[in-house]
C-alpha cells in the first residue's frame, strides 16, 4: 500500500505541475470488487492542456515513483486521458466530459479528498 499511496502522490505532484484542476483522489481500496485501489480525476482546460497533464503525470510518475503507465487512452482527442498505473488510474478530462461521466459519484461509496488547486 505504500508503494501505490507514492504513486498517487507522484500523479498529484504531476498533475499540480501543469495547473490541473479539481483534483481529486478516489480510495477504492475498501470497496469490494473494486478495478484499482485508487483513481486520482482532474481536468484540463483545454485539449493541449490535457496532454501537457499527461505528460507531466509521465513524466514525474516515471521519475519519482520509477513506474510507467501499463496503458494509456485517449491522447489523439485529448478530452479525456486515461493511464492505468495497475492499483492506480487517472482520469484526465476536459470540464464537459468530466460532468457527463461524474466518476466520482459513480464511487460514492468511496473515500473522495479534494486537492486545493495551485493558482
Amino acid at each position: 500500500m505504500n508503494q501505490t499511496k507514492t504513486l498517487v502522490n507522484a500523479v498529484v505532484k504531476g498533475l499540480q505541475e501543469k495547473k490541473g484542476k479539481r483534483i481529486v483522489t478516489v480510495d477504492m481500496s475498501q470497496l469490494s470488487g473494486a478495478i484499482c485501489e485508487y483513481m486520482v480525476i482532474c481536468e484540463g482546460n483545454s485539449p493541449t492542456q490535457v496532454s501537457s497533464l499527461s505528460d507531466s503525470v509521465w513524466d514525474i510518475v516515471h521519475t519519482d515513483a520509477g513506474e510507467k503507465p501499463l496503458s494509456m487512452d485517449g491522447n489523439r482527442n485529448a478530452q479525456w486521458i486515461g493511464m492505468d498505473y495497475g492499483t492506480v488510474l487517472v482520469h484526465i478530462f476536459m470540464p464537459e466530459q468530466r460532468t457527463f461521466y461524474n466518476l466520482e459519484n459513480l464511487w460514492a461509496d468511496s473515500k473522495i479528498k479534494a486537492i486545493p488547486d495551485l493558482d
